[in-house]
Parts: structure tokens; C-alpha cells; sequence
């Protein structure tokens, strides 16, 4: 009884502010209508206060920041994701493989519509989705399918006991990112508690583990992969980053800026003999400066070459037995839609998109959607030539301002793309991903206009989300880095 009430008295503030998060994730879980646009912000700004002042409180205290994690997530269990249909698509597409179709050949579209019902609850997994992503092929990569295949074969025909079993898997593989987060934090010298920026963060444990979105076990390969290679495990992290490919295909967009890193990360100076030992052995020193000048740069290209082989081997490998002509078409022709067809929640694209619009007047996206490809690629190849990407938190955090500037001119940017930014802000000095999802929550509020028959985006709530990300990723990026050099070269005037 001593024990719980100084444990009381000791986290009292903590414990009020864990209890009111549990209450409000319970009524965003059960009792949240995505229309109601006003409670769904209100829950929103209160539960990230909750977790900023959570965090701010218990930085000392893992173990007690890890249980909550925990049980935040667990109110969601029995839940049916309220913001997102997709995983009815997920759903489909496990329990197609199960009756041995292969998803990336046929449309949902494709039986409905000669009214076949090639599984379960078929009617209904359609109505759920929607016409849309029913028109569509699967764009969801093998290592994604089967987790839906998981859920497929433990859930019988109940969509609930399928979303259960989806649910489970992404909290794991967020446990996961946590483990392997803090084992990577400890390594770099950075405090451990800075994970919670990304495990505590209500909008992580909306989008993946309320709504279901596997951006969650592709983080977790990511961060696995990463760890891998700062402690020197190349190979294997080559295999776990292109599991986290297969997951999804976002970090094919990392491979080249890993170029640095391998031809020039573990070139040995002098200068980096250890003084302590007083060996002044001339044979060593020659040895070294030999290092210097010719093995370094070759077996860094050669263990380069070798990872992108093994990275390949392992995504391709994933992806054989679903392969034929017609998956290569349907595929790649799905990924596409992304580019050319689909708009959301973009910010750059739409300021080009209006630009074209006075001169051009149509179908913008079939232009935008040719050109912004190309300029990512560009930026990409001076990010890996002409930036230090020789570290490991460098390397990192070219890859947060890669994928940044990607979605920046991307057309289409659903809330959950966030969480890979956030993820890797977490071993870098920049907090604008931690400010982007706090004000994605306005992309819910997107289709919100006074005239109710207008189903065009509003484009003043987006503005208001891009003013607000734009304004602290360039204090961040440019003027801060600008402010602390400045005061770096000024003279001593003690």
C-alpha cells in the first residue's frame, strides 16, 4: 500500500494526464465519426498536448513511456479503423491468396461486376473499400500481402477478427521500432527518450495502429536495417532494407545516398590512431597511410555494389512468385496512378497546378506528374555526390530531407506518408516532421467547404497546413543553420 501510494504521489501528473489520453483514444476509437470534423480535431490537439507534456514529464522513466505506449494502443484492439477504408482492400487481397488468386491480376472490379464472389463477405469487403480502390490493381508489395494472408488464415471470415489479427502485427513491428530505435539512439549518443517523439505520438498510434496503415512495418525494417549497418552488419542490413522495400516501395528512393557512406565512411586517417595506446610503431603508420590511399575507396565501392545486389536480390526474390508479364503491366501501371492521376493534400504540385491552369486550363497532372520525377532524381543525385553523407545521422538525415522535398512536390500526400519523416527526425537535430504531424490532422478537414455540394478540396485549410510546415522547416533547415554559423564567427568580446 506504501508502494502504490508514494508511486502515486511521486507520478501523480503523469498517471492524470496517462488516464484523461486513455479516455480520449477510447472516444476516438469508438465513438468518432470522421464528419465530425470538430470533435475529431478537438480529440486530436487535446491527445497531442496529452503526449507532449507525457514525454516532457517521464524522459527519465522508459519503462513507464513504454507501458504507455502499450496501452494506448490496446484501447484500439476491437476498434474499426473510423478514417480509413483501406483496410477493406487488405482484407480482400489476403483472403484472394488464400483462395489462390494472385491479387496483382485481378481488380475487385473484375468478379463484382460479373458477380462473382471469390471470397468471404465479398459484397461487403466492396461496399467497404469503395468503387475507387476497387478499379484499381493491388499496389501493396508481397511483404504486405502477407501480413494480409496472416490475417486471412487466423480470422476465418470475420472482418473484425482480420483487422485484430492486422492490428497485432503493425504493434509488434511498432515494439520493434522502438527496440532497435534505442538500441540505435544509445549508439549515436543521442537520448533514448527521443523514440517516444515517434512510438507516443498520437498520430502514429492513429494512423497505424487505428487505421491500420503498414507504413509501421516498413519503419520497422528501416530502423532494424539502419542499426544493422552503423554497427558494421552491412550484408544483413542490405537483406532487412529490402524487406522493408516489400513492405513499401518508399525507400527505393534512400539506395543511391548510401554511396558515401560505403566509399567513404571507413577511409582510416591518421589522425585517428589512438594517442592513448603511444604507439608510434612506423610499420602501423605506413600500413594506415596505404589503407588511406587505395583499399578504402575500392572495397567501399565493391561492399557498395554488394549491398545494392543483395538489396535487389532480396526485393525481387519477394516479389517471384507473383511474376508474369501481366503483373509487370499491372503493376507499374498502378504505381503510376500515383503520379498522374490521383491529388490530395499536395502543396507544391498545386501552386504549379494553378500556374498551368492560366495558360493551359486542363490536366495538369499529366504534366507536373512527368516533370516532378525527374527533379526528385536530381536532388537525390546531389544529396548522394555533393552532401557529407559519411556518418550515420547524416546519412539520415539526407534521407529526411530527400523524402521531405519529395513530398513537398508530390500530388498526392495521405497523412500516414508522414510517419516515415518522423521516424528518421528522431536521430536528427530538425523537429518540422514532429510539427507536420500535429497540423496533418487539417488534411481531414480538406474536403470541409461552406457550399456542401462542393467536393473539390479546400484549398485555404492545405494552405493553412503548408504555411505552418513550410515556416519551421526553413527556420530548421535555413535560417537557424544560418543564425548558429553566424554566432560561431563572431570574435570574443569577453
Amino acid at each position: 500500500m506504501f508502494f502504490n501510494t508514494a508511486f502515486f504521489k511521486l507520478y501523480k501528473t503523469p498517471l492524470l494526464l496517462a488516464f484523461a489520453s486513455l479516455l480520449l483514444y477510447t472516444s476516438f476509437a469508438y465513438d468518432l465519426v470522421r464528419t465530425d470534423y470538430i470533435k475529431l480535431v478537438m480529440l486530436y490537439v487535446a491527445l497531442f498536448f496529452l503526449f507532449y507534456k507525457l514525454v516532457q514529464l517521464l524522459k527519465g522513466n522508459i519503462k513507464f513511456l513504454t507501458w504507455l505506449a502499450f496501452g494506448f494502443r490496446a484501447v484500439f484492439i476491437l476498434a474499426i479503423p473510423n478514417l480509413s477504408q483501406d483496410f477493406y482492400r487488405f482484407i480482400w487481397d489476403g483472403r484472394l491468396l488464400l483462395e489462390g488468386f494472385n491479387p496483382y491480376l485481378f481488380t475487385v472490379e473484375s468478379f463484382i461486376g460479373n458477380n462473382e464472389f471469390p471470397v468471404a463477405q465479398a459484397q461487403e469487403l466492396y461496399n467497404g473499400m469503395g468503387a475507387l480502390n476497387a478499379g484499381h490493381y493491388t499496389n501493396y508489395p508481397p511483404i504486405n500481402q502477407l501480413c494480409f494472408v496472416i490475417a486471412g488464415l487466423f480470422s476465418g471470415e470475420s472482418i473484425l477478427g482480420s483487422v485484430i489479427v492486422m492490428r497485432v502485427l503493425i504493434i509488434a513491428a511498432d515494439f520493434g521500432t522502438l527496440y532497435f530505435g534505442k538500441k540505435l539512439l544509445e549508439k549515436l549518443k543521442i537520448p533514448t527518450y527521443h523514440i517516444f517523439w515517434y512510438i507516443l505520438n498520437p498520430f502514429i498510434i492513429i494512423e497505424l495502429t487505428g487505421n491500420l496503415h503498414f507504413e509501421g512495418v516498413m519503419i520497422f525494417f528501416l530502423i532494424w536495417s539502419l542499426y544493422l549497418l552503423h554497427i558494421g552488419k552491412w550484408q544483413w542490413a542490405a537483406v532487412v532494407l529490402g524487406l522493408s522495400v516489400s513492405v513499401k516501395l518508399i525507400p527505393l528512393i534512400f539506395l543511391p545516398l548510401f554511396w558515401q557512406w560505403f566509399t567513404k565512411h571507413n577511409v582510416i586517417s591518421t589522425a585517428q590512431i589512438d594517442e592513448k595506446s603511444h604507439s608510434k610503431n612506423d610499420e602501423i603508420l605506413k600500413q594506415v597511410q596505404h589503407d588511406e590511399k587505395k583499399t578504402p575507396a575500392f572495397t567501399g565501392i565493391t561492399k557498395l555494389n554488394s549491398f545494392y545486389v543483395i538489396t535487389s536480390t532480396t526485393v525481387i526474390l519477394s516479389f517471384l512468385p507473383f511474376y508474369s508479364s501481366e503483373f509487370t503491366t499491372n503493376y507499374t501501371e498502378t504505381v503510376a496512378l500515383w503520379f498522374n492521376n490521383f491529388e490530395f493534400n499536395a502543396s507544391l504540385y498545386y501552386i504549379a497546378r494553378a500556374i498551368g491552369y492560366t495558360f493551359r486550363g486542363y490536366n495538369e497532372i499529366a504534366v507536373i506528374g512527368k516533370i516532378t520525377p525527374i527533379i526528385v532524381i536530381l536532388l537525390v543525385l546531389i544529396f548522394t555526390f555533393f552532401r557529407k553523407n559519411k556518418t550515420t545521422i547524416q546519412l539520415i538525415t539526407a534521407m529526411l530531407l530527400v523524402l521531405s522535398f519529395y513530398y513537398f512536390t508530390a500530388t498526392t500526400v495521405h497523412p500516414w506518408y508522414i510517419a516515415t519523416l518522423l521516424i528518421l527526425s528522431v536521430f536528427t537535430k530538425f523537429k518540422f516532421p514532429l510539427v507536420w504531424s500535429f497540423v496533418i490532422i487539417l488534411s481531414y478537414l480538406a474536403y470541409l467547404n461552406v457550399d456542401k455540394s462542393d467536393k473539390s478540396e479546400n484549398l485555404w485549410i492545405i494552405a493553412l497546413e503548408y504555411i505552418i510546415v513550410y515556416s519551421v522547416f526553413i527556420w530548421e533547415v535555413f535560417l537557424k543553420e544560418k543564425k548558429r554559423r553566424f554566432k560561431r564567427n563572431l570574435p570574443f568580446n569577453g
